[in-house]
This record gives C-alpha cells, structure tokens and sequence, in this order.
C-alpha cells in the first residue's frame, strides 16, 4: 500500500549520511541518480579544485589551509542541506497523500452507503465501463484487468 518512494524517511539521518559519504543520503532516500551525481560532484570537486597538496596534507595528518579544502567543504555540505531539505519534502508528501488516502475511501463509502439507502445499487462500472468495483476491497479498478489493481484479488466476470 506504501509506495516506497514515497514512504517516511529520517532527514537527520539523511544528511549525516550525506556527510559520512556522498551520495550515501540520498542513496537511503532511493534517490539513485541524485546520489549518483552527488557522488559524482564531490569526488570531481575533490580531483579538480582541490589542490593536490592539500590533499596530501590532510592524509599525512597535517592541518591544509581551509581555503584550499573550501570548494570541496561546499559541495559536501550542499549535499547535505540538498539529502536534509529532500528527506522533508518526502515526508509531507507522504503525509499528503496519506491525508487523501484516508479523506478519499471515506467520501466513497458514504456516497454507497446513501444509494443503497435510497433502494439502488451502487453503480460499479466508471466511465465508459473503464472501471469496476472491487467486490472484495470497493476500490475502483480497471476492467480490462482479471484481478485487483489494489488488492490483487480475482475480479468476477
């Protein structure tokens, strides 16, 4: 029922990946080519910008100038805020569609519910019989479909 696109992530935890790897916060958000470029921008920031002997510095244990480690130091810490801010919206947008998930079976079932009141039977077929009702869920699904797009259950002839 959850995408898993879609469902709940720790942003915290999203960009202290982002900053122990590149790439590795947004790999957690299933991001592959946002991490992928991520990945891609630091190591690139680190062979291009950076010069060599700062690099050879911070391996020997001796403290570089930070302006030489500067270019590299902005596109960590812009993947970091990027994994953080991506982790957020994530979150609201499940939250959204939880929120219309819920608010959508409600309204359905109450409009079943005052046609059969009414003596008739609720309609199951959409538009242009593109759709039917689930006999086992209620949930709209297609009709050229054998079973269930929701519940995976057989769908009656």
């Amino acid at each position: 029922m959850s995408d898993p696109d879609i469902s709940r992530r720790r942003p915290w935890l999203a960009a202290a990946l982002a900053l122990l790897v590149s790439g590795l916060g947004h790999a957690y958000l299933r991001r592959w080519a946002r991490a992928f470029g991520w990945y891609a921008v630091v190591t690139a920031t680190l062979v291009f910008l950076v010069p060599d002997g700062a690099i050879d510095q911070l391996v020997a244990g001796d403290r570089p100038p930070i302006g030489a480690l500067a270019p590299a130091l902005v596109a960590v810490g812009a993947s970091v805020v990027d994994a953080y801010v991506l982790a957020v919206r994530n979150n609201r947008a499940r939250e959204r569609q939880a929120a219309s998930t819920d608010a959508a079976p409600d309204a359905s079932e109450s409009s079943r519910d005052e046609a059969t009141q009414d003596g008739d039977e609720p309609d199951s077929s959409g538009p242009g019989d593109s759709t039917v009702s689930c006999p086992h869920c209620g949930r709209d699904t297609d009709a050229k479909l054998e079973f269930c797009q929701w519940c995976a259950d057989p769908l009656e002839p």
